[in-house]
C-alpha cells in the first residue's frame, strides 16, 4: 500500500469486502466528492523533485483562544495501514494510554483504483460508523469547502462538527505528548522531555527530509538529477545514524523518545515495501548492524508491534505478472515476520537502565 494516498490497486482478494470502481465512483458523485489529486502530476517542481504539498490544516492545541483545546472523546483520528505519517501517531496514542480519549479508525483504497482517495472498504456499506462518511475527503470539504490538495492521515477530526482540525504529522504526535497529558495513562512514557525537546525538533526537522520523506523524494521525482540527490542524502543519513546507535541504545540514550517512533516507522517499511519503487539499493536495513538491532529492540514494544503491519504493505498490489512478480508477491506469504523482528539482540548493553526502555514523567 503506497503511504498517504499514493496510487496503487486494492488487492480485493485481501480485503474484507470487495469495493469496486463503479461503486466508488456512484458513491463519489452522491457525496460531491472530487477525484484525489496526484502526486506525479501537482508536486513535482521543475527539477524534477517531488515536493510535498504542506499541511492544510495545522492549527496547534493549545490554551490560547485561537488553539485547539484537548478533550477526551471530542477526536477521531483516522490513519492508514501503510501510512508511515499517520502510523506515527497510532503508536504514540497506545504507548500514553490515549485509546479511551481519542478513538480510531483505519482508512483504505476506495474502489480498484482509489480514484477518490482514503475511505472504508471494509466496514459495512463502506462508511466509518462513527460520523457516517464514505470518504476521508468528506470531513476536509467540511473543514473546508475550496481544499484542493490530497486529503492525507493522519486526519484528526472534531467528531461533533464532522471536519478535520488537524492533518498535521510534524507535530501531531507532539501534542498528543503535551496537550493531552491530563487523559494519558498515569504510567505514561515522557516522549517529548522538557529538557530535550529543542534538541528532539531539531533532530525531527533533519529526519524528515533525509529519512522519512526520502522515500518519496526518490520514488515520486520525475528526473534522475532529483532521484540521485534523495538517494544520497538517504544513505549519508543512515550512515551517522548507525554511528550513533553504536554508541546508544535509543537516539537520544537509555530511553525512546518522539523522534525513534519517527525513525522506525520508515525503518519497518523499507526492506518491506518500499524497495519496490525504488532502482538499485546500497544497503537493506538488515545490512546496518546497529540500525537493525535498534529496529527489532523498538519492535519488542507492544504498541510498536501491534501498529505496525508487515503483512498488509508487503502484499502485491498489482503488475503484470505474466512474465514477472516482485519478490513480495512470490514470498510474502512465506516469510515469517514476527520471528524475523523478534531476532534477539543486545542492546541493552548500551543502557544504564537495560530493562526499562521508557523515562516516566
Amino acid at each position: 500500500m503506497s503511504c498517504c494516498g499514493g496510487d496503487f490497486v486494492l488487492d480485493k482478494a485481501n480485503a474484507g469486502i470487495a469495493y469496486t470502481d463503479e461503486e466508488a465512483e456512484k458513491s463519489a458523485i452522491e457525496r460531491g466528492v472530487r477525484p484525489r489529486p496526484q502526486e506525479i502530476k501537482e508536486e513535482i517542481d521543475e527539477r524534477g523533485a517531488f515536493v510535498r504539498q504542506p499541511n492544510r490544516f495545522n492549527t496547534p492545541f493549545g490554551e490560547e483562544a485561537s488553539q485547539l483545546k484537548a478533550e477526551a472523546g471530542k477526536y477521531r483520528l483516522f490513519w492508514a495501514k501503510g501510512c508511515h505519517w499517520s502510523n506515527r501517531a497510532a503508536i504514540v496514542r497506545e504507548l500514553l494510554g490515549l485509546e479511551e480519549a481519542i478513538s480510531i479508525n483505519l482508512v483504505a483504497a476506495t474502489g480498484e483504483t482509489n480514484k477518490y482517495g482514503w475511505g472504508f472498504p471494509d466496514e459495512e456499506n463502506h462508511e466509518d460508523p462513527v460520523l457516517k462518511i464514505k470518504f476521508l475527503s468528506e470531513v476536509y470539504k467540511n473543514a473546508d469547502s475550496e481544499y484542493t490538495g490530497r486529503c492525507t492521515v493522519p486526519a484528526l477530526v472534531d467528531i461533533t462538527a464532522g471536519k478535520v482540525v488537524n492533518n498535521d504529522y510534524h507535530r501531531l504526535t507532539n501534542y498528543f505528548e503535551t496537550a493531552f497529558k491530563p487523559f494519558q495513562d498515569k504510567n505514561a512514557p515522557d516522549l517529548y522531555p522538557v529538557e530535550l525537546r529543542k534538541e528532539i525538533d531539531d533532530f525531527n526537522d533533519w529526519l524528515f527530509p533525509n529519512i522519512n520523506n526520502a522515500h518519496y523524494r526518490m520514488a515520486f521525482c520525475q528526473s534522475l538529477e532529483a532521484y540521485e540527490e534523495a538517494f544520497e542524502d538517504f544513505y549519508n543519513a543512515m550512515d551517522k545514524l548507525e554511528e550513533r546507535l553504536s554508541k546508544n541504545r535509543f537516539l537520544f540514550g537509555d530511553y525512546v523518545t518522539d523522534s525513534d517512533i519517527r525513525f522506525f516507522v520508515t525503518l519497518a517499511r523499507w526492506d518491506t515495501h518500499y524497495y519496490r519503487n525504488l532502482g538499485p539499493l546500497k544497503k537493506r536495513v538488515v545490512d546496518y548492524e546497529n540500525i537493525w538491532a535498534y529496529a527489532r529492540d523498538l519492535y519488542e514494544i507492544p504498541a510498536f508491534k501491534n501498529n505496525t503491519y508487515f503483512r498488509d504493505f508487503a502484499k502485491d498490489k498489482g503488475g503484470n505478472k505474466k512474465l514477472f512478480s516482485s519478490f513480495n508477491g512470490r514470498f510474502a506469504d512465506k516469510i515469517d515476520y514476527e520471528a524475523f523482528w523478534s531476532t534477539p539482540q543486545n542492546r541493552k548493553e548500551l543502557s544504564k537502565t537495560p530493562d526499562e526502555k521508557f523515562l516516566r514523567a
